[in-house]
């Protein structure tokens, strides 16, 4: 089997359309069409049909594209191994949460700058859910992403998983007169991220330890944000207990559990050993 073919497939298996797939394959629809019959004719099975004015995938072909991710990925180990000591060089496509880009990324540019300008980062800032469709979609090269001990994430098998650092994190109060616990603030209003779930899971698994349903009001993107509704006496939320807050805002620990934020860096299969993104990984590990 050529594995251009089995790409197509297994874009058609993510994607749902031919003419999506021609678009992110830069072909025409008939291309991918006949690709995909000479596909068929080399396995001798059924790999698509008819869906209303659509296509889907049979079971066969659903099987082949589950196939052609450990197939692309070690064609790409492949090609990475024989030359695993080039210099590394190029433009690596990074999606990342905020706190990572401040965290790391920044430090490790400053440093490829001065030791390896070959290599740059071209950052796009993205919760954990759209930084991993990016990657599955071959629109970025690395992904830093994040769960919480008490909400931990589970992880596509066509993705590498790499843990990078955990951070302590804190109840977010008023500094004058705000709760002296978790269960101090079971009648105030609660601030959630407004791009994932997983504070709002943390904070309900500790509520229902305390006792009590938390009153979850409102929803903020941005953590500098959420320290402003929180000096406005709008409510309480998480917040790094390693990072500076802003006046009028005290951090209350969190003890009965702990609650910890862990980083990933996720690439997919059979990438990792690129020069420059293994300089990169190895930079973030450390």
């Amino acid at each position: 089997m050529e594995t251009r073919r089995l790409r197509l497939l297994l874009e058609l298996s993510r994607l749902g359309s031919m003419r999506e797939v021609a678009d992110a394959m830069h072909v025409t629809t008939s291309t991918v069409s006949q690709q995909l019959a000479v596909l068929a004719r080399e396995t001798g099975a059924a790999l698509i049909e008819p869906d209303g004015r659509r296509v889907r995938l049979t079971p066969a072909g659903r099987r082949l594209a589950a196939h052609a991710v450990d197939i692309l990925a070690a064609v790409d180990a492949a090609r990475l191994d024989l030359d695993p000591a080039a210099e590394p060089a190029g433009t690596l496509r990074v999606a990342s949460f905020a706190a990572a880009i401040r965290r790391a990324l920044v430090p490790v540019i400053g440093t490829l700058a001065r030791d390896h300008p070959r290599v740059r980062l071209h950052l796009r800032e993205h919760e954990p859910a759209e930084a991993l469709s990016l990657l599955a979609a071959d629109e970025a090269d690395l992904a830093l992403t994040y769960d919480y001990d008490l909400a931990p994430a589970t992880f596509d098998p066509a993705f590498g998983v790499t843990r990078l650092w955990s951070i302590p994190w804190a109840l977010g109060v008023p500094d004058q007169g705000g709760p002296a616990s978790f269960g101090d603030a079971r009648d105030l209003d609660w601030i959630v991220n407004s791009r994932n779930t997983a504070d709002d899971d943390v904070i309900r698994t500790v509520a229902a330890l305390e006792g009590f349903e938390p009153r979850i009001v409102h929803r903020a993107d941005s953590l500098g944000l959420v320290q402003v509704l929180i000096v406005a006496g709008l409510g309480v939320g998480l917040l790094p207990a390693d990072m500076p807050v802003a006046p009028g805002v005290r951090l209350v620990p969190l003890t009965g559990p702990e609650v910890h934020l862990r980083a990933y860096a996720v690439v997919r299969r059979g990438r990792a050993a690129w020069p420059a993104l293994a300089l990169v990984l190895k930079m973030l590990r450390a």
